[in-house]
């Protein structure tokens, strides 16, 4: 009895394996889907844009996914939900229109070497975002975390890869959140508003392969799901240390990818 497999079947059972578990990772880490499943897009064939643009679009249903599971822990940050969506969202447009006149292999080095250093930090303080605080929202507070969510904002335009990461960090560390409520307002306003609203602005650039795009949008839901519930089971140390490995592979990544580009 022979049996045979259709190529383009074994190769979408593939994609649909790696976009999950990059983003069971991803969901546990607070970012860092893009790591494995865009370069697999691209050596699936798709042309960089292309891959690009359906990677932003899946990541949307990793938001979703991530979000649903952690639904409830959002209502006590309400307040901090709309400051990241009103002053990063202006960020991420700004970066969408500009990314054509900036230099992409020095955004990525700059990138790469800030999330190798927030992996350092991570290590290197043990307690960071392992137990939340209660904050007191005044104005100095609010500047500290506007002014950089809106520059992530634009890297999240222009870059994409790792921002998810640098909001996870930046509320644990503004608003001495632990990692699961810090990870749950990430994914809510990065990976559902945020990459929404860059994957419909991405796509007036090319169109995106339907086939792929369910398949993707399949394995990053239940990826997402997947990672929002494991990270509730096991807490925050395990967060802690996926998103520290996570900062590392990224910032690696970001570092090969802008020398690449130099030479």
């Amino acid at each position: 009895m022979n049996i045979s497999i259709d190529f383009h079947t074994s190769k979408n059972v593939l994609i649909f394996f790696i976009s999950f578990i990059s983003n069971t990772f991803s969901a546990v880490s607070g970012g860092g889907s893009g790591l494995i499943q865009l370069p697999a897009l691209i050596l699936s064939g798709l042309p960089y844009y292309q891959a690009l643009t359906t990677h932003k679009v899946a990541t949307v249903a990793l938001g979703l996914g991530g979000s649903i599971r952690n639904f409830k822990s959002l209502r006590n940050d309400i307040y901090i939900l709309w400051q990241i969506l009103f002053f990063g969202t202006p960020g991420v447009v700004f970066g969408t229109f500009i990314v054509k006149f900036l230099s992409e292999q020095y955004l990525y080095l700059m990138l790469g070497i800030f999330s190798i250093v927030l992996a350092l930090y991570s290590l290197h303080k043990p307690s960071l975002g392992i137990h939340s605080q209660d904050y007191n929202i005044n104005l100095r507070l609010n500047f500290k975390f506007i002014i950089p969510v809106f520059l992530i904002g634009i890297l999240n335009g222009s870059v994409s890869s790792g921002t998810g990461l640098l909001v996870t960090f930046l509320l644990i560390k503004v608003f001495k959140m632990d990692f699961l409520r810090a990870v749950s307002l990430t994914f809510f306003t990065v990976g559902i508003f945020w990459n929404a609203i860059g994957a419909f602005l991405l796509s007036r650039i090319g169109s995106i392969p339907t086939n792929l795009l369910i398949i993707l949008l399949l394995g990053s839901f239940t990826g997402g799901y997947f990672g929002a519930h494991l990270s509730i089971l096991k807490g925050n140390k395990l967060i802690k240390k996926t998103f520290t490995l996570v900062c590392l592979l990224v910032g690696f990544s970001l570092l090969i990818k802008s020398i690449g580009l130099l030479l």
